[in-house]
């Protein structure tokens, strides 16, 4: 059980002081975990980055899981501490309680009953003789008794084994709820991120590269994680569109400001014509929303079929 606490709250000072508060029969004060810290630290930074930059965006998003797994872990928490630990505590400050009680006193009618026989053994006048007989009588009826009683609260500690049981089992299944829906967190912000642009531009710099590749895990079974596409697919589109000189619908990814006004400024899911032209950085295309034209950079866009 101890260990059960353990892992469900490392935190040794917040074990103490969760059960200070338990004993004194007040509710702890509520704080957040380490996930829900740090996913508050990622949203705070990505907002003040800007929600519509890549990067600020990318932060966000990954506080957003973070704060997740958090409330996750909540609901661990309080799914094992219903039903997992508090069975077991009220069986060790009740039944358990009373079966050691009733054990010791077994023990200390024995122990009367042992003194008895040995006081008729040594009786030698018929008085004491008879005196010895009616307490070893009395003796053995208290013992017989107890005995009886220590017995029915031994035999049922089977059920109690029963309804532990049945308590792992909600324990595990908490655990596997808990494990499922942080893969699934992951799992979706990974995807999230793998639609993020692999460079970013800044102002009239060239683009630099900035985002680390995402490697899926591998998961043991049947379970797979689902693979992030497409970017070769859009490379070669990208290419294409380049060696033939034409134009080619897109759809905007990610809000763009233009740096200049060579540039055209873009929002995210908006439909514009691309073109390339010769000579052109291989990072840029020609844009074009009605009467506007400027570059535009490739990253922010996904080519339309």
């Amino acid at each position: 059980m101890k260990q059960t606490e353990v892992l469900l709250q490392p935190n040794p000072n917040v074990r103490l002081e969760e059960f200070v508060y338990e004993k004194l029969e007040k509710k702890a004060p509520s704080r957040m975990s380490n996930h829900e810290l740090l996913g508050q630290s990622l949203i705070d930074a990505g907002s003040e980055l800007g929600p519509g930059t890549a990067y600020g965006n990318a932060m966000i998003k990954c506080g957003e899981a973070e704060k997740q797994i958090g409330g996750a872990g909540r609901e661990l928490i309080q799914g094992a501490a219903i039903n997992f630990l508090t069975p077991f505590k009220n069986f060790l400050d009740g039944d358990f309680k009373t079966i050691l009680k009733e054990r010791k006193l077994l023990q200390v009618k024995r122990l009367d009953l042992d003194a008895a026989k040995t006081r008729l053994k040594k009786a030698r006048m018929t008085d004491a003789r008879a005196a010895a007989e009616q307490e070893l009588r009395m003796t053995q009826s208290e013992f017989d008794r107890q005995a009886e009683i220590t017995r029915l609260l031994l035999e049922g500690i089977s059920s109690t084994h029963a309804h532990h049981l049945r308590c792992l089992n909600d324990f595990v299944e908490s655990q596997t709820t808990y494990y499922a829906q942080c893969y699934q967190y992951m799992v979706d912000l990974q995807k999230q991120l793998g639609s993020f642009p692999s460079s970013f531009t800044n102002n009239n710099q060239s683009p630099v590269s900035a985002a680390a590749s995402i490697s899926v895990p591998t998961i043991p079974v049947t379970a797979s994680l689902p693979s992030v596409s497409g970017g070769s697919a859009s490379a070669g589109g990208f290419n294409e569109l380049r060696s033939t000189n034409g134009s080619r619908k897109a759809r905007v990814l990610y809000d763009y400001d233009a740096a200049g006004s060579n540039e055209l400024s873009l929002l995210a899911d908006e439909v514009i014509t691309v073109s390339s032209s010769p000579g052109m950085d291989s990072d840029w295309l020609m844009g074009e929303r009605g009467n506007q034209k400027g570059k535009v950079p490739i990253t922010y866009l996904e080519l339309l079929n």
